[in-house]
């Protein structure tokens, strides 16, 4: 028999700080803490998820080094937001609140805010563009321009 997966279940991020990491998940991006294992993890869902957790995050300490980003390893991880009018409002309420943003992009097949946590991760926040709205090109993901409200691709480099 093969192995047929339902879904993805959880990503397990490695951070040098518990409650740094629970006050930008949870505090910041609206995260429900669902569980602890005090002093090790904290277990993170998204609101309306009915599973145990879909994030977590594992204390390594605070001299652990951070990942290169020419390193294998994990490249983001992405939370979906209902409409194009809440990707809006979280990339202000990301940047209101000092959080750096790596950039935006209509991929076409969806539109991205890409942003780091505390610890470096680079996180999403993705709309997912219903099927009948994607361009017509020949790879709906091919798409690299970025969001009309993104400020610093208005700037002049």
């Amino acid at each position: 028999m093969r192995v047929v997966p339902k879904k993805l279940g959880h990503v397990v991020l490695k951070v040098r700080d518990l409650e740094r990491a629970e006050a930008f998940y949870a505090g910041l991006l609206g995260l429900t803490v669902t569980g602890c294992l005090p002093g090790r993890m904290v277990f993170f869902a998204a609101p309306g998820n009915t599973d145990s957790h879909d994030l977590a995050v594992y204390l390594v300490g605070p001299e652990a080094a951070p990942q290169a980003r020419e390193q294998v390893g994990l490249f983001h991880v992405a939370y979906q937001v209902e409409s194009r009018e809440a990707l809006e409002g979280a990339y202000h309420h990301l940047k209101g609140h000092g959080v750096t943003i790596l950039g935006t992009m209509d991929h076409g097949a969806n539109l991205s805010v890409y942003f780091e946590d505390p610890d470096g991760h680079t996180v999403e926040l993705t709309y997912e563009v219903p099927r009948g709205e994607w361009p017509p090109r020949a790879n709906p993901f091919a798409g690299r321009d970025p969001l009309p409200f993104d400020e610093a691709a208005k700037t002049p480099r």
